[in-house]
């Protein structure tokens, strides 16, 4: 069987793990340190002694499932306008961000990053032909994109202890409602 890989990071990779292993047409999903400057552990990141990005490796059948799914199942959890975390969990480790390892992933997730940072209310048009209220010319008015976006450096699969942790632990709050997204997979 044919298959890929993306990474995401967002918050507690212990959640997005949880999310992604639910989706239909994803084969696997690891939790680890993305981008790491140098072989990391848990409680090395998660003091920022290691500057790495805490999420998951996903990897997906993409006859089954394809990667703008993906994204959109990764900005129904996380929000890409949170600068450095989601939730209670806070700091550069827990930054947003999508990571691919193909060249022909980019155009899509830079698309969709795009249209992300841009959606919102489309602006008026007046009879003129003029857009009015432009919410892109006036930076008070427009959001501010924190999501990251670019190439894989590097991933290091986390301790065997925090894999499948909420499974593990199901008493362990989340940030995330998994009850909402039983619309879109089943937990």
């Amino acid at each position: 069987m044919y298959t890929k890989k993306i990474y995401f990071s967002g918050g507690d990779f212990h959640e997005l793990q949880a999310v992604f292993d639910h989706v239909p047409g994803v084969t696997a999903v690891r939790a680890g340190y993305i981008n790491g400057e140098k072989p990391a552990d848990f409680a090395s990141v998660a003091s920022g002694q290691v500057k790495a990005y805490m999420g998951v490796e996903v990897t997906y059948n993409p006859k089954k499932v394809d990667i703008s799914k993906l994204l959109d199942m990764l900005f129904a959890i996380v929000n890409p306008y949170v600068p450095d975390g989601q939730g209670k969990a806070r700091g550069t480790m827990y930054r947003a961000g999508v990571f691919y390892t193909s060249p022909e992933d980019e155009p899509q997730v830079q698309l969709h990053l795009n249209f992300i940072a841009n959606r919102g209310k489309p602006p008026v048009v007046g009879t003129a032909g003029l857009t009015v209220n432009d919410p892109n010319s006036n930076p008070k008015l427009a959001r501010k994109m924190c999501a990251l976006a670019g190439p894989l450096q590097n991933f290091q699969e986390a301790e065997a202890a925090e894999q499948d942790y909420l499974t593990k632990h199901p008493q362990t709050e989340t940030f995330i409602d998994f009850a909402r997204l039983q619309a879109y997979v089943k937990f």
